[in-house]
This record gives structure tokens, sequence and C-alpha cells, in this order.
């Protein structure tokens, strides 16, 4: 696409999603909603720094603003990123192939462009369970009245980071190096096993407040 998606209005990006174009898709989708969910947990954090009655909260959730907003605008990138990502694997799989010259440029294209298509929604989950960690401490230590906003920003990241990693997970075939392959498989099974932990310790604090099950 010619111009950037992030600035596109809500309704035009989701118009965009709802189209017969394979891109903007799932990955961009998902780096979206990080952004979306890092953007909540910092609005829980602006909602309780300076506020006298939470005093006591300030210094452990104030160190916690760079962190989240580092996060956003990296997911903000991203949205885009994940998009000229599928875009490059499509371009080089038009490249011409009539000489062997041809075929091994081609195939090097291809392969740059598969293992950049798994690099990005690597990337999404990384940032994304970057902001998720502190939905913990933000939950417990922030505005009780934004609560529902801590654990809606929780949810939103946890699934950004399983949808990110499923699309590192359906590039894999065209990563070939077993090595760098092997490397995306072990990591994404860490960052989903540590979204998974930092979602349910932010899941035990909001049944403790009746808003989870």
């Amino acid at each position: 696409m010619t111009s950037s998606i992030v600035s596109f209005s809500v309704r035009d990006f989701t118009a965009a999603l709802a189209s017969d174009a394979p891109a903007p898709g799932g990955g961009s989708a998902a780096a979206a909603a990080g952004a979306m969910g890092a953007g909540l947990l910092a609005m829980v954090v602006r909602l309780t720094l300076g506020k006298e009655k939470y005093r006591a909260s300030w210094e452990e959730l104030e160190p916690l603003m760079d962190r989240l907003e580092n996060a956003r605008t990296h997911l903000l990138q991203l949205v885009d990123e994940d998009t000229k990502a599928f875009d490059a694997v499509v371009a080089a799989r038009r490249l011409p192939k009539e000489t062997d010259a041809d075929k091994a440029a081609r195939q090097r294209a291809i392969d740059e462009a598969n293992v950049l298509a798994a690099t990005v929604p690597m990337q999404t989950a990384f940032f994304a369970h970057e902001a998720l960690k502190n939905a913990p401490a933000v939950f417990e230590k922030g505005n009780p009245n934004a609560a529902s906003d801590a654990w809606v920003a929780a949810l939103i990241l946890h699934g950004a980071a399983l949808g990110a990693l499923a699309n590192v997970r359906i590039n894999l075939p065209g990563v070939l190096a077993p090595e760098l392959s092997s490397g995306f498989r072990e990591d994404a099974r860490d960052l989903e096993k540590r979204a998974a932990e930092a979602l349910e310790k932010t899941r035990a604090l909001a049944k403790g407040r009746g808003l989870a099950l």
C-alpha cells in the first residue's frame, strides 16, 4: 500500500482489513492491537501518577511509563512493517526466472523476504510482551477506577502476542536455514510461555476484583 497504514482512521483501517486485499492482515492487526493495549496501560499509569490518594504507587509505576510508551511506539511502527514484509515476499516471487542468474537472484530475494516475514511479527510479539509484563503491576497498583482498562489491556496484549507468533510460525517453512528456523521456534515458545504467565498473573488480580471468572 502506498500510504502509511498507521495514519488511517480506525474506520479506514478496519475497512482495509475487511477488503479482499491480503494486506494489511493479521500481522498488522496484531501490532495495532498491541499498541492499543500498551496505550491503555499507559493511561492507567497516568490516571494514578500525580493523584495524592495513590501516592504510595507512584514510585513503582512511574518507571513503567517509558517502557509502555516505548512498546507502543514500536508496535505502531510494526503495523506498517508487517505489511511491507508481506509485500516484499510478493515482490520477490514476481522476479524474473528466465536464466540461471535470474533464478538465483530470485531465490535469494525470496529467502531474505521470508526471513523478514518471520522477523517482523516476532518483533510484534516481543513488544506486546514488553507491555504485557507490566500489566500485573499496573492492575495492582494503578488507579482502581481504571482496573477494567488494565484488564482489557492485558487481554488485548496477550492476543496481540499470540497472533503475532502465529504469523511467525506460518512463515517458518520459508526460512530455509535450519539454525535460524529453530531459533525462531524456540523464541516463539519462550515468548508464548512468558505472555501466558503475565496474563495469568493479571487474571488472578482481576478475579479478586470480580472482573474475571
